[in-house]
């Protein structure tokens, strides 16, 4: 069964942080009402109580729509579609690991080294798409959206940045999807439930890619 989700926020007042990019497209959720946002809000509880109860497989709009005491259009209204569902119940997951490697204390935020902070920031990727897989695998986009989806997007531009200031002359786009591709989830999947590895050795591995890509080529 997949870890528990966290509590879903309350909206907050606008601030100068970092705007943080979610899973859903920006006009998937528009700015509701507060009765509106209530009730969007109790969806996701609902939501989130099945996954936890009766895993991923098992949460259809219906079952949300019973769970929630709405009609199932009012479901298919909020979110569009299933996979609609399950992306907005891993935004506020997705939003707080970009908070912590935007703006989060080191070695994921700033005050490491670009190294360092390459290291951290796989390793909290593989620990926390374990703890959701069934999730993450459910959302998963297409094909044809995978790359150019908002939080890949944004893990991307990331490992970009780090990989700029730690070896600037290299093929800094190929390098870093080569990084990201260890971070897919359907390869996690793969690697501890179909292979039996521990994330220990996932994180060992993540380590010694790292190095391998950041080493200067040898003259």
């Amino acid at each position: 069964m997949s870890t528990p989700l966290p509590p879903f926020p309350k909206r907050q007042e606008p601030s100068d942080e970092p705007v943080l990019t979610e899973l859903t497209a920006p006009g998937d959720v528009p700015q509701l009402r507060a009765d509106a946002a209530r009730n969007r809000a109790r969806l996701l509880e609902a939501a989130a109580r099945l996954v936890e109860e009766h895993g991923v497989a098992n949460v259809t709009m219906e079952a949300v729509a019973v769970a929630a005491s709405v009609g199932k259009g009012t479901v298919f209204r909020r979110f569009g579609d299933r996979t609609g569902l399950l992306m907005a119940l891993l935004d506020h997951t997705e939003q707080r690991f970009q908070a912590d490697f935007i703006s989060g204390p080191p070695p994921l935020g700033p005050g490491a080294s670009p190294a360092e902070r390459l290291h951290a920031f796989g390793c909290r990727a593989v620990r926390q798409t374990s703890e959701r897989l069934d999730l993450y695998l459910a959302a998963e986009p297409d094909a044809s959206r995978r790359f150019s989806s908002a939080p890949y997007r944004v893990r991307f531009m990331h490992v970009c940045m780090l990989l700029r200031q730690v070896r600037p002359a290299a093929d800094i786009e190929l390098v870093a999807q080569t990084l990201m591709g260890y971070l897919e989830p359907a390869l996690i999947h793969h690697l501890t439930r179909q292979r039996d590895m521990p994330l220990e050795r996932l994180e060992s591995g993540w380590h010694d890619l790292v190095d391998r890509s950041i080493r200067p080529p040898s003259a």
